[in-house]
């Protein structure tokens, strides 16, 4: 929700806290300066929003908080280019600027009574972050949540101490990898690549619905092992949001085929993905 009909004028907010994820990865929580955006600002799980640094320009990050918890909003990134170095320099207290929420959703409502399985790899686990949160708040809505997660090293496994905490649940199985070598000797989790490692932590594919973030090459090798498990086109959802650049579809820079990921996703189901070009 904009303050204005101008879709490039953004709202002002401030961040309101900094958590380093590694040395690389900040989550920024930020809260709306105008009180009337900050009390009827809402979003789904899914969209996303273009982060500005004055001066610097804008990225484009999942909003990461779940819409079930309101009064602030947070985005995670990785220090990688100017945009986000600028934001990175950025303290608790600073302004940055907030457009969106832009794109379509994880239709949580169809989801309900069927299991889940969340997989994610390395700095793709803030998209589902935003899910599991939601569906972890409106846990009696649900059966069965797993979650496979994988990094290259146990330094870069994002969100630690959430991690920490849904492995103490009783109503949650966390199955936590990092690749070969990643691991020191008191890592307690499994050594693999998150396809393999799926392939022998996945639950059944009956009434399930799996739920795929990651680096492009994850993704490719992680469907076919979906799809050895049963799971058929529709039980499967991914988020393209890394091919995203102005949020509303001026710039070109996310379409593949004739589909514009802003616009059109970043939401997506398996069969959805392998209609659209060779591209992706």
């Amino acid at each position: 929700m904009c303050q204005s009909n101008n879709i490039y004028l953004p709202n002002l907010a401030t961040i309101e806290a900094i958590v380093d994820e590694t040395p690389d990865v900040r989550t920024l929580r930020l809260v709306f300066q105008d009180e009337q955006v900050r009390e009827n600002f809402s979003f789904r799980a899914g969209q996303f929003a273009e982060y500005s640094a004055f001066g610097a320009g804008e990225s484009t990050f999942c909003i990461a908080s779940a819409p079930t918890r309101k009064g602030y909003i947070e985005c995670c990134f990785r220090s990688v280019g100017r945009v986000t170095e600028s934001l990175r320099r950025l303290e608790v207290g600073d302004t940055i600027g907030v457009r969106g929420p832009y794109g379509n959703s994880f239709p949580i409502e169809q989801f309900f009574g069927k299991s889940l399985v969340f997989i994610a790899g390395g700095i793709a686990l803030p998209p589902l972050r935003t899910v599991i949160w939601n569906c972890l708040d409106l846990r009696d809505k649900f059966k069965d949540i797993t979650i496979v997660y994988g990094a290259r090293s146990e330094a870069d496994l994002v969100y630690k101490r959430e991690l920490a905490e849904w492995q103490e649940r009783d109503d949650v199985r966390l199955v936590k990898c990092v690749d070969p070598g990643g691991n020191g000797p008191d890592f307690h989790g499994k050594v693999g690549f998150v396809p393999n490692v799926l392939e022998e932590a996945a639950p059944s594919s009956e009434n399930t619905v799996a739920l795929v973030c990651g680096p492009p090459i994850m993704i490719k090798f992680t469907l076919p092992v979906l799809e050895r498990l049963g799971f058929a086109d529709d039980q499967i959802y991914t988020t393209l949001e890394n091919r995203m650049k102005c949020g509303v579809g001026k710039c070109g820079r996310c379409n593949v085929g004739n589909v514009y990921v802003c616009k059109d996703g970043p939401v997506f189901t398996a069969g959805q993905v392998k209609a659209m070009s060779q591209e992706f």
